[in-house]
């Protein structure tokens, strides 16, 4: 990638890692009920997962080059479906009353990453923007996946944080901070399967 265009791909990272999306949403609920304790083991989760998932995007991206984005399709279904599980868990959790450690550990935060289609097709759109144009080196493909670390983990993390400091205002209203994050999970799924 010439570094000339470093700016515009941070600026999509900004645009598209912080802005709300099923991680985001996910690490913001898991820090409203769980604390930011707890929720930075499933922090660690979502970074592993990304690390995971974009890793394997730009070797597959490598090998399979622009044909790989006919089947990065099919993973939104699957990515929608784990979503719209998770919505259901918060809304769940929530009418138990009970702080169950279940849905906020190291495997739920690395599986919410792996399934997450918006992150996974940035990679590809990334990738397909910023690298494929110029090289179809791997090593430029996995560079550009250093930055997108920014991208993923870092939004999640900025939510993490955001819930986290709000938790004792939401901390009234737990019910409807919950229902509220099932609906904007369930319409992150819709988004991901229509578009």
């Amino acid at each position: 990638m010439p570094y000339s265009l470093l700016p515009t791909l941070l600026l999509q990272i900004l645009v598209v890692g912080y802005t709300p999306g099923p991680a985001n949403i996910y690490s913001l609920a898991m820090s409203l009920r769980h604390g930011r304790k707890q929720s930075m083991v499933m922090w660690l989760g979502l970074l592993a997962g990304f690390s995971i998932a974009v890793t394997l995007m730009a070797v597959l991206t490598h090998f399979i080059g622009m044909a790989f984005g006919q089947y990065v399709s099919y993973l939104k279904y699957l990515g929608a479906a784990y979503i719209v599980y998770l919505a259901y868990r918060i809304l769940r959790s929530s009418k138990q009353g009970k702080k169950k450690q279940g849905d906020c550990t190291f495997l739920s935060g690395m599986l919410v990453q792996m399934t997450n289609a918006k992150m996974l097709l940035f990679d590809l759109t990334a990738f397909s923007t910023f690298v494929l144009p110029y090289s179809d080196c791997l090593v430029d493909l996995l560079e550009v996946s250093a930055w997108l670390l920014i991208a993923g983990p870092g939004g999640n993390l900025v939510w993490l944080l955001a819930g986290s400091y709000l938790r004792r205002f939401f901390t009234k209203y737990g019910r409807q901070v919950d229902v509220v994050s099932a609906i904007a999970l369930v319409l992150c799924a819709l988004y991901i399967v229509i578009y």
